[in-house]
């Protein structure tokens, strides 16, 4: 039997059959079954999914992070191994700051226990308007890649796949502290870019998490609003940028459409990763000036302190990339 490569896969892994035709099928059989698998992967809608769902089974592809060939069914075109290795950050050894989620060396630990507080340096000297900031991740290896083929690869099944489930665990560790009633925002794209993207991945994410907590918490009472909180200034990237000259950057940058909508209430904040915390600083601000109760904000990641460079260079090319796109 001769040895052919799957032809949905590229990876280097080959695939035994007798003439290019699926399990268990010979010969003339072969052009009907491509045709066939031509016409189900060109379906949309519901039976698109399920028509996928079918194709991928027989036909393997690659696992869009490590290049292996995907054995069980993923939409998102991830194996359950890269699934596997993203692990919350409590299992990573790491002391976190009680307020922003920023890990801190044993040193500063120690130093702020004895000052009675498990908050970091900053948030104890310029403390932020929210109350908590809690993420499932460290933005690290495959959370990283996953975020990128959501963002920048238009990988929309990466929000309601692993992205989805980790963003709904960071929210269940709130819900002990929060009011029952609590509005979800995500945080907004300016127009240009959202357009140019053709969706807000922190809405994506938002829906995704959302729809999951609420089968495991049906007493938490969570409502998505995604046109209260606008961003009405085209940032530009903050790499290179002092912490005080990121929040120049920001000042302005987003404003309340509706400040009754929040007034009063308790405000859930959901963006796909917090860096240094001056985008969640700077919306906090506006929606507490605007009446907000409270505001606590979730994310799939945190990028700690030895990888918020690498982060932002990679966050300057990525802009950079879109920034041509939009203005060209």
């Amino acid at each position: 039997m001769p040895r052919v490569r799957s032809v949905f896969s590229e990876s280097f892994e080959d695939v035994l059959l007798g003439s290019e035709g699926p399990p268990g099928q010979q010969g003339s059989a072969a052009g009907s079954w491509r045709a066939v698998t031509r016409v189900l992967r060109s379906c949309g809608g519901v039976a698109g999914g399920i028509a996928t769902d079918l194709v991928n089974a027989l036909w393997p592809s690659d696992c869009r992070l490590c290049g292996g060939p995907l054995i069980a069914v993923s939409r998102a075109m991830v194996c359950d191994a890269c699934v596997e290795r993203v692990k919350p950050q409590e299992k990573q050894g790491q002391v976190l700051c009680s307020r922003c989620g920023e890990a801190v060396g044993m040193e500063s630990a120690r130093y702020a226990e004895a000052m009675g507080t498990s908050e970091c340096t900053m948030c104890r000297l310029a403390p932020p308007e929210f109350e908590r900031a809690v993420a499932y991740a460290e933005f690290d290896a495959e959370v990283r890649e996953m975020l990128h083929l959501l963002k920048f690869s238009g990988m929309r099944e990466m929000a309601g796949h692993v992205l989805g489930r980790c963003l709904s665990e960071a929210m269940l560790k709130l819900e002990p502290e929060t009011a029952r009633e609590v509005m979800v925002i995500p945080v907004p794209l300016f127009a240009a870019r959202q357009r140019s993207r053709g969706f807000n991945q922190a809405a994506l994410l938002a829906k995704a998490a959302v729809k999951r907590v609420r089968k495991q918490r049906p007493g938490w009472t969570l409502r998505i609003d995604e046109g209260v909180l606008q961003r009405v200034k085209d940032t530009k990237a903050s790499f290179a940028l002092e912490p005080h000259q990121r929040r120049r950057n920001l000042r302005g940058a987003f404003r309340v459409v509706d400040p009754e909508a929040v007034r009063g209430r308790e405000v859930l904040l959901i963006d796909d990763i917090l860096t240094t915390g001056a985008t969640a600083r700077e919306c906090a601000r506006v929606l507490r000036r605007a009446g907000a109760e409270k505001v606590w904000v979730a994310t799939v990641a945190r990028a700690q302190p030895e990888s918020v460079r690498m982060a932002e260079e990679e966050g300057v090319a990525r802009w950079d990339a879109e920034e041509a796109v939009v203005r060209g």
